[in-house]
């Protein structure tokens, strides 16, 4: 790791900056402290940045996800402490909204926020877009858009397939449990206000946690679980079996009605505000198609027969039932604002836990196809975990991936750095508390079910 010289430590005491408000949080601590700093953006949004005494001369651009407007430079404590204590300075925005769904501000604001820290401490050697949750999304797009800014990109646990996947595999599961497990129907889109969606959350967990008492049931809730592409381990020390597939239904149905219906339909009001209008349909949809396409389709398939109940009949019924349509200017607003175009500028590594049930690692399979029709396959890797929940990874695996992105800056080359043995080796190397305990594993990532330009979409 390079250290820089005293350009860089006398730059860190300048504290103003031009067109913003400025707090030099850490102006009486000790030199050997991180010296902290916020301040506001033109449009509203606020910003935050750590500058350790000891700085590498590189600047983590930390886009933090969804569900808050508050700036943040690092997705938790633990790891911007091992960051800091690194050499690494870290600046993040909140994002100026209108709502929640950001991305129409986000990547603005990110890079503001960037200019702003620069004006203080000096322009960084290095800049590297760290993303998480849609904050994935968001660094995507920074690596899109870097002209000079970013020299890198790492996404964790990323909503790299953007928005329009989004809303329409999680549609396609609700819309699956509304239709089989439900005695009316719930309302899914269009919605007025919260309280049409906390609404809608309280009957899709009461639909199927009552579904959950009879053999039938369980059979209908995998099916939605397949098309919402929900994994199969959600709690415990280990997954279940490849084929204990009762076992796996049990962890889909908590999850679905942990923070799975909660999440996918809560956060509707938000991204409909952001795209005025709904962005998802189901007409159309070939249902038959999506559950061929799932990882999960022999596991729907043998709880079906074990239930009695014609699949092909619920699939046929969801087909032609289906009858929910997308406004035009609000899918055309998400494909504007939150949606990749795979031509990447700087090279980028992506890290998913293999069982992740809000942003499920399904999405790295659709991006990876959209970045190589674009042509930017060789700056793209990715690295598989072999754990469960979103977003949980530990210290060392995080800041391994950061280490292999550096080596891919500083070689110009990826070589075998991001292979999972490799990526163990190298976290066991660092001096950090969870260093033995890296997760990395192969792992082939199955299709996104319900995903633009696969079957049945």
């Amino acid at each position: 790791m390079r250290r820089l010289g005293s350009r860089w430590a006398r730059a860190a005491c300048v504290t103003a900056v031009v067109g913003g408000v400025v707090s030099p949080a850490g102006a009486a601590q000790a030199d050997t402290a991180p010296q902290s700093y916020s301040g506001t953006l033109a449009d509203g949004a606020t910003w935050v940045a750590d500058v350790p005494a000891n700085w590498n001369g590189t600047m983590i651009l930390f886009s933090h996800g969804y569900s808050s407007m508050v700036a943040q430079n690092a997705p938790n404590p633990a790891t911007k402490k091992d960051l800091l204590a690194a050499g690494y300075a870290m600046v993040g925005s909140s994002y100026s909204g209108p709502s929640l769904w950001a991305l129409s501000s986000a990547v603005d604001d990110q890079f503001g926020s960037l200019e702003a820290i620069g004006k203080i401490v000096g322009e960084p050697r290095r800049t590297i877009a760290w993303g998480q949750s849609m904050g994935g999304l968001v660094s995507a797009l920074e690596t899109q858009k870097a002209h000079g800014r970013i020299d890198g990109t790492l996404t964790t646990c990323g909503l790299v397939a953007g928005a329009l996947n989004l809303n329409n595999y999680q549609l396609a599961g609700e819309y699956a449990a509304s239709r089989l497990l439900s005695p009316k129907p719930i309302q899914l889109v269009d919605y007025k206000n919260a309280d049409d969606a906390t609404a809608a959350v309280a009957a899709l967990n009461q639909v199927t946690t009552d579904a959950q008492k009879t053999p039938q049931g369980r059979a209908r809730i995998a099916l939605a679980a397949a098309l919402v592409n929900e994994p199969t381990w959600y709690t415990g020390a280990a997954a279940p079996g490849p084929r204990d597939y009762e076992a796996q239904e049990v962890q889909q149905q908590q999850a679905l009605v942990g923070p799975g219906w909660s999440r996918y339909e809560g956060a509707r009001p938000q991204i409909e505000l952001a795209a005025g209008g709904n962005s998802s349909w189901t007409a159309g949809v070939d249902f038959a198609a999506a559950l061929a396409s799932s990882t999960h389709a022999d596991q729907v398939r043998a709880l079906y027969r074990a239930a009695g109940l014609d699949l092909r009949a619920d699939l046929a019924t969801l087909t032609r039932d289906a009858d929910i349509h997308a406004d035009p200017k609000a899918v055309a607003t998400l494909a504007r604002t939150s949606m990749v175009t795979g031509h990447l500028a700087v090279p980028e590594l992506n890290i998913h836990t293999i069982h992740d049930q809000l942003v499920p690692v399904e999405q790295e399979n659709w991006y990876a196809r959209q970045v190589k029709r674009a042509g930017s396959g060789s700056l793209l890797r990715q690295a598989y975990i072999n754990g469960t929940g979103h977003c949980a990874f530990q210290p060392a695996e995080t800041i391994t991936a950061l280490h292999a992105l550096e080596h891919r800056l500083d070689t110009g080359r990826w070589g075998d750095i991001t292979a999972p043995a490799e990526l163990n080796a190298a976290a066991a190397s660092l001096d950090l508390a969870d260093s033995t305990a890296a997760r990395y594993v192969p792992f082939a990532v199955p299709r996104l079910v319900g995903g633009l330009g696969e079957p049945g979409r």
